[in-house]
């Protein structure tokens, strides 16, 4: 049955975030979400939510206009989760992946549809302790979100080499910064977005895919970048969850100016200049092996250039749409990240300098993240 995707004249924002759940004595992860669940604001259900492991849970926002109506947003439910979860004992970690605890000791959310996922991809399934940052902005139709996928593709390692946070994986230092990004694209339908040409044949694509009992709804499609038909959106999931709420806002604040930028080249009938599926992924590659680190190949000139020059330019690029969607002082947050490094960065830095001390590791994630639901975030 084909789906009719929701248009949304403006481009608002939703915005998902995934946390692990720690302990504040061992900072291992915990399996008390469902406990901490109990506890929700009615409210609230549908924002604060389960995931795939009892060790990490959603804060979702309510559709929002602006980047502040965001930090507004999640701060409230920040401050209770966090409320909670110290009565417990407990904290969130702000990190893509847990440095110390293993995939093997999470316990599954009892669920139907995380049980049929398990049952379906098994180990491949059973590593899924990651956790990232998911922006949702809205577009006018169907046909716009599938052509945004594809002008997504040149931004999308950028944004990935910005909020890398996630180094380390079971004890041990990978030498990526973002181990997350590896972990989904193990995953049959995760990764950079297959091409499209309209709405009609993503319909096509997901039919069948059901048809042949590969997926039960979109909702398996994990692209990094997919078009959401009930929300009228285009979801941006490549980031890892990021180390503080200044980076995130920074981060949405980004997304948002790139998205309602594209939609306007849309509108006045610009042509298409692709970047190639293939440089595409070797500049995913670099960016979750190097971070801001990185070389990436510049999609139209083939030069390689540094990921924090690439950054600097796709800032300078989001200022002119920033200042009519009044977010351009969240947007300012990208140049502490550019300056200063990203979460991955932080993690490295305090490894290297204890001698591989996990726990230390943990130690400063933390202290970087602060008190995310404060007016201004705590500086990394």
């Amino acid at each position: 049955m084909a789906l009719r995707f929701k248009p949304s004249p403006d481009p608002t924002l939703g915005v998902e975030i995934e946390l692990g759940l720690i302990n504040k004595d061992s900072l291992e992860l915990v399996m008390d979400v469902p406990q901490l669940l109990e506890k929700c604001p009615r409210e609230w259900e549908d924002s604060v939510k389960p995931e795939f492991m009892r060790s990490y849970l959603e804060f979702n926002t309510g559709v929002c206009n602006t980047v502040a109506d965001v930090r507004r947003d999640l701060s409230e439910k920040l401050h209770w989760g966090y409320e909670e979860a110290g009565k417990m004992g407990h904290t969130l970690l702000w990190s893509g992946t847990h440095p110390i605890s293993h995939w093997k000791d999470q316990k599954l959310t009892e669920d139907e549809r995380y049980e049929w996922l398990m049952e379906t991809m098994q180990f491949v399934a059973r590593r899924l302790v990651v956790f990232g940052l998911h922006v949702h902005v809205g577009v006018d139709s169907g046909d716009k979100a599938i052509q945004m996928c594809d002008r997504l593709l040149r931004h999308l390692p950028v944004l990935l080499a910005l909020s890398s946070n996630a180094p380390h994986w079971c004890g041990r230092n990978t030498g990526l910064h973002s181990y997350r990004s590896k972990v989904m694209e193990s995953l049959p339908t995760a990764g950079l977005p297959e091409t499209m040409r309209n709405w009609s044949e993503y319909n096509w694509l997901t039919d069948h895919l059901i048809a042949t009992d590969f997926i039960h709804s979109p909702r398996e499609i994990w692209w990094d970048v997919r078009p959401v038909a009930r929300f009228g959106t285009v979801e941006i999931r490549v980031m890892d969850t990021p180390i503080s709420m200044e980076h995130l806002l920074g981060l949405v604040a980004m997304t948002q100016c790139i998205v309602a930028g594209l939609s306007d080249e849309i509108d006045r009938g610009m042509y298409l200049v692709d970047c190639h599926p293939m440089i595409a992924r070797q500049n995913k590659w670099h960016a979750a092996r190097y971070g801001l680190e990185a070389t990436l190949a510049d999609p139209d000139t083939m030069l390689a250039i540094p990921a924090r020059q690439q950054a600097r330019l796709l800032l300078d690029l989001c200022k002119p749409v920033a200042d009519r969607l009044g977010c351009a002082e969240e947007l300012g947050y990208i140049n502490s990240i550019i300056e200063d490094g990203t979460g991955s960065a932080i993690q490295r830095r305090v490894h290297d300098q204890t001698d591989g001390d996990m726990h230390e590791v943990i130690k400063a994630t933390l202290e970087a993240t602060g008190s995310p639901w404060e007016t201004t975030p705590a500086a990394p």
